[in-house]
């Protein structure tokens, strides 16, 4: 019998011909990455005894959950990690100011195909778009990490979602993503590996793989995996690293067994909103069309793309926002910032009332840069909206895509860019 993806490649990293759902394999990682949390993973590290990490190039340290700091205590929690990286030589650190982890590790080519990537971060199965095993851990088993190189996994079953179809006009990737998680629920894969295949991936950029893949965290997947193809190569070629992959491109097998597959076919599908307060609680809009919001955030590694930014300013150009409602605009990376200055859309978003904030996570988890005030409504295109995400409990978060993100800014209430 053949082997999935995420088979595939824990059993090459176990040093194994096959390994089979329920297992447990011990691995190698080839990356290791934390974010503004390493100093906690740090502390638990020195306690443990271990004076070096295992293998100061493959961990990877970049802080993007809150920069830049906005408190005393944010910036002595930055201040030990940069510390920690000066006294292990930690070779690839990122300081404030790229931009969001999951984004960073696949633009700086860290994620590649048929790599086994851990990261002190549950939505790390972003990275499975460019084809590796990432999955999300806790930050002791990060510190044991650091100190053997060594973790033990599950080998976890895997669903096989096939996309068919083409997208229609302002559905975009994370519409799919959302629809999917309203069909299957918070714990429709719990600990399994979602596979994406069909006759639409290859039409789908990098960008938008990662946001498949990035919804499956909401899902309870262990990891989310695009296998990859020639759109993997370009982008790869694109950041010379493609000589530099050290696996192959590992595929799935034609006869490999899975557990369930779910077939959807996007030529039907309609932008969706998931209502408070659960990312599984997606709908078409037109359901929930009307209901004012007082913040738009277009933004988070789940809606901070470039492609992204494209749609909100072909929706705003030449507008003005609700006076109602404020708009915040946080770029998923620098790359993502850069590229949007040069193409004149955060001149756009910024002349249709926008802000613009810098490259991070900060309003995603409530950190700074728009946190909500009590009884306020804001429509995100974050991938969580559980109560007292964006910083107040007495708030309420609804998630879209940009296209709804745009059209409800300008409407100053949840409203249907196709109208």
């Amino acid at each position: 019998m053949g082997q999935t993806l995420a088979e595939k490649i824990l059993a090459q990293k176990a040093g194994r011909s096959a390994v089979a759902p329920g297992e447990i394999v011990t691995v190698e990682p080839d990356i290791a990455m934390s974010h503004d949390n390493a100093a906690a993973i740090a502390k638990s590290f020195a306690a443990m005894g271990v004076q070096h990490v295992w293998d100061p190039a493959r961990l990877v340290i970049i802080l993007d959950h809150a920069v830049p700091a906005p408190t005393a205590d944010h910036a002595e929690n930055h201040r030990r990690i940069r510390q920690f990286v000066r006294e292990q030589a930690i070779q690839h650190f990122y300081d404030l100011g790229h931009g969001v982890c999951h984004t960073v590790m696949c633009e700086r080519a860290h994620a590649r195909p048929g790599l086994l990537i851990v990261g002190s971060d549950s939505h790390t199965p972003t990275q499975g778009a460019l084809g590796a095993f990432a999955a999300g851990i806790g930050r002791t088993e990060m510190a044991a990490v650091w100190a053997l190189g060594r973790i033990w996994l599950r080998v976890p079953p895997t669903l096989r979602v096939v996309l068919t179809g083409r997208l229609p006009e302002f559905v975009a990737a994370k519409d799919i993503a959302l629809q999917l998680l309203a069909m299957i629920g918070p714990a429709g894969a719990d600990y399994r590996a979602v596979e994406f295949a069909g006759d639409l991936i290859p039409h789908l950029t990098i960008e938008d793989r990662m946001v498949l893949c990035n919804l499956t965290a909401e899902m309870g997947a262990k990891t989310g995996l695009v296998p990859p193809d020639d759109a993997t190569r370009q982008w790869l070629a694109a950041r010379r690293a493609e000589k530099n992959c050290e696996t192959q491109f590992l595929l799935p097998d034609a006869d490999a067994a899975y557990e369930r597959t779910i077939t959807l076919d996007v030529s039907k599908a309609e932008p969706q909103v998931a209502a408070p307060h659960s990312p599984a609680n997606g709908r078409p809009v037109g359901e929930l069309a009307g209901i004012p919001i007082d913040q738009v955030f277009l933004g988070s590694c789940a809606g901070g793309m470039l492609d992204d930014l494209r749609t909100a300013a072909r929706l705003l150009k030449g507008r003005r926002i609700a006076p109602t409602t404020r708009m915040i605009v946080v770029p998923a990376s620098a790359e993502v910032w850069r590229r949007a200055l040069d193409e004149g859309l955060l001149a756009t978003l910024a002349d249709a009332g926008a802000v613009i904030g810098n490259p991070g996570c900060g309003p995603c988890l409530g950190a700074h840069q728009g946190i909500l005030a009590a009884g306020e409504r804001c429509l995100s295109t974050a991938n969580r909206n559980f109560r007292g995400r964006m910083g107040n409990r007495d708030s309420e978060i609804y998630l879209a895509g940009a296209a709804v993100a745009a059209a409800t800014a300008l409407a100053g209430k949840i409203a249907d860019p196709r109208r």
